[in-house]
């Protein structure tokens, strides 16, 4: 690394890791006030506190890690900017772009992280807020047992869950509808329990009663079982649990697993999970687009106008948020396709970056909103 990259580096890692400390120093602050009560009321152990905290973590920092990359982005660059610094770097040769190369490499990088954070341990913070958090004394008495629905549109087979558990392999009081192609009733199966297994993939209907249907809809048969094994549905019980989950609350995998098991849902119901599905690939990428938009802006060549820049990158960023969630809106209301809805931000500001970028580095000025009456261009 040349000696360049480290002074750069330098001076916007101490801004980076302070802007982080500090927002996330700021959410502790403020949550931790407004659960307090809860906490002590409740008499929460300390252990309890701290698991909340750790899964809150990854959601407040794929939250924040954008806008900490962008203040941080701008105050480097501005510093170095009003102390004429980057006008003796590149009087000594050095272009714009060998210039912010390592500060790109910093948002690439924490998209990365971002990315990680965002496949699977984000989604999963609102939920467990909400079972760590929101019913303290049920959760004392086995909080989750839901009563649930699921119909299977693909094998027309119908379930009626009174007592079950999401995240475990054991329903209780279950009564499953068989159907024909033509919606006649074939069989009913009314069971105490059944369990899941995972190694075979097969259901096991325990303290079960069989009834069978002719045409007609009468009884033809019925027997009691103490044990009975189904090996060829195809319902699991994360299949079955998703029926009435919310998108935004979702995994990667598991967004893909229910797009993939409920393909016979219709489009309108598929469409806020197809949309969350593009929208957690597509949301780190929000800090690369954010470190190009930044890096142009931030760098000026005298300190002329300085303000302007870092005000037209902040209101570029707001914009970007405020059509981010149109977008995503739109997607969910299955008015746009869910790529568009996801990655058309991006794209659009990207672009923008990269343009904004192109004209710094060839020493050219765009167009620019007249903000503090300081002239027609962006500051020099």
């Amino acid at each position: 690394m040349r000696l360049l990259d480290r002074y750069v580096l330098r001076y916007f890692l101490q801004a980076y890791s302070y802007c982080i400390a500090g927002f996330i120093s700021i959410w502790f602050i403020f949550d931790i006030s407004d659960n307090l009560s809860t906490f002590l009321d409740e008499r929460v152990s300390r252990a309890l506190i701290a698991k909340y905290y750790l899964t809150q973590a990854p959601q407040i920092l794929v939250i924040l890690l954008p806008v900490a990359l962008l203040l941080a982005l701008l105050f480097c660059l501005g510093r170095m900017s009003r102390s004429n610094e980057i006008v003796s770097m590149l009087t000594a040769g050095v272009s714009l772009p060998r210039l912010v190369a390592p500060l790109l490499v910093v948002g690439l990088l924490t998209t990365v992280a971002s990315m990680v954070l965002n496949y699977s341990l984000a989604p999963h913070a609102e939920y467990a807020r909400k079972k760590l958090l929101e019913d303290p004394k049920s959760r004392r008495q086995q909080v989750g047992l839901v009563a649930q629905i699921f119909r299977n549109r693909t094998d027309n087979r119908t379930w009626f869950i009174q007592q079950f558990k999401p995240g475990e392999n054991l329903l209780r009081n279950v009564h499953i509808v068989q159907q024909d192609a033509n919606d006649n009733i074939v069989t009913n199966y009314i069971a105490t329990s059944v369990l899941y297994h995972p190694e075979t993939k097969a259901w096991e209907l325990q303290l079960v009663k069989v009834v069978h249907y002719d045409a007609t809809g009468n009884i033809t048969k019925a027997a009691v079982s103490e044990s009975l094994m189904m090996a060829d549905w195809s319902e699991t019980p994360f299949r079955l649990s998703s029926a009435n989950v919310r998108a935004e609350y979702l995994s990667v995998p598991e967004l893909r697993d229910y797009l993939n098991f409920n393909s016979d849902f219709p489009e309108t119901l598929l469409a806020p999970f197809a949309t969350h599905l593009q929208y957690r690939l597509a949301l780190p990428w929000t800090c690369l687009v954010i470190a190009f938009i930044a890096t142009s802006l931030g760098v000026g060549y005298s300190r002329r106008g300085v303000l302007s820049s870092v005000a037209a990158a902040i209101m570029i960023v707001f914009v970007m948020n405020f059509v981010t969630h149109f977008f995503l809106a739109l997607g969910e209301g299955a008015r746009i396709p869910d790529w568009a809805a996801a990655w058309t931000p991006n794209i659009v500001f990207g672009a923008l970056g990269l343009v904004l970028l192109y004209y710094r580095a060839t020493n050219r000025e765009p167009p620019r909103l007249n903000l503090f009456g300081e002239g027609r261009v962006l500051a020099r």
